[in-house]
């Protein structure tokens, strides 16, 4: 089995010292990467967070968790995250998707183009961006981007490229993943901006590893799985019932589908309860379906179960 890889997120804002102080915390609880989302919200910034990651950490692994490929141009973004891959001596992991909140796009006037042209734009991305990191010139024809006479640069610190992590809740960028990806994200489902409850479930994740499993053919042994909290906030607690019920009642309130608090003990999209239960999921999921990279928020509420399994 592979190990465990823990990430912490590090998207709130803060001082130039408290920054410094979590990574420094990050680093120490033994988590293996910390990873920065990419919203137009009050949240530090993807890129330039991950680039300060870089010059104040010496082990932790750099990624976005994961940039909208809709906000920059591939190339223009290759440039940004090879200078990061260079600078950090090879810790940078490339996550990207294809951009799913509407509410953001509305809000600056960007065009949110159906599910399939930004699958298909996001497609091309990965092929621009892959062949931008080798820092040669570069030539690329597509629907969505075309580039000619190009000498891409800096080339990136790892060879032919950084490993690319891209997630989805869908079948179509699934098996984009299944062939492109390093690290498959498993995500739920959103359908017209608002979360599928049913999508959360462990039945739907081995629906979802199904599909990367039919589409990846000799790729699928060599892939990493990473599933992420996206029902409720990482908590250790003893009292998992009252946790879940709350969890069940909040999804129901947005959804008008109430998950039964089995489902979500189960999901591999809930992590709540005491560490000795929690530490117990982990290694399931691992051994039955194959995850073992989690996000689990930010550093500080999970580290007594990061610090249990990191390493093994």
């Amino acid at each position: 089995m592979r190990p465990f890889r823990f990430l912490a997120d590090v998207r709130s804002p803060t001082d130039n010292a408290g920054f410094i102080d979590r990574i420094a915390h990050a680093e120490s609880a033994g988590y293996h990467g910390v990873a920065v989302p990419d919203h137009l919200m009050d949240q530090l910034s993807p890129v330039a967070t991950m680039a300060a990651v870089a010059m104040v950490s010496s082990t932790l692994r750099i990624s976005a968790f994961v940039l909208n490929n809709d906000l920059r141009h591939p190339a223009v973004l290759a440039q940004d995250l090879a200078t990061i891959d260079v600078l950090s001596s090879g810790r940078l992991d490339v996550a990207i998707g294809a951009g799913w909140n509407q509410v953001e796009y509305d809000a600056i006037g960007l065009p949110f183009s159906p599910a399939p042209v930004r699958q298909a734009r996001l497609t091309e991305a990965i092929a621009v961006l892959k062949g931008c990191f080798r820092g040669e010139e570069f030539a690329f024809a597509g629907d969505h981007y075309s580039i000619s006479g190009y000498t891409a640069g800096p080339a990136s610190h790892q060879r032919p490229h950084p490993p690319f992590f891209i997630g989805g809740g869908g079948k179509r960028t699934l098996t984009l993943a299944a062939a492109e990806a390093d690290t498959v994200g498993l995500a739920p489902r959103i359908r017209g901006g608002k979360l599928e409850a049913s999508s959360l479930t462990w039945d739907a994740t081995v629906e979802k590893i199904g599909w990367v499993r039919a589409a990846a053919g000799d790729r699928f042994d060599h892939l990493e799985f990473n599933a992420y909290p996206s029902a409720s906030s990482p908590l250790i607690t003893d009292s998992l019932h009252r946790e879940l019920a709350a969890t069940a009642d909040r999804i129901a309130a947005q959804t008008g589908v109430r998950l039964t608090e089995r489902e979500l003990e189960d999901s591999p999209h809930v992590f709540v309860g005491s560490v000795d239960r929690l530490v117990e999921k982990f290694e399931r999921l691992r051994a039955e379906l194959g995850i073992s990279s989690f996000l689990v928020g930010e550093p500080g509420p999970l580290d007594a179960v990061v610090q249990r399994l990191s390493g093994h």
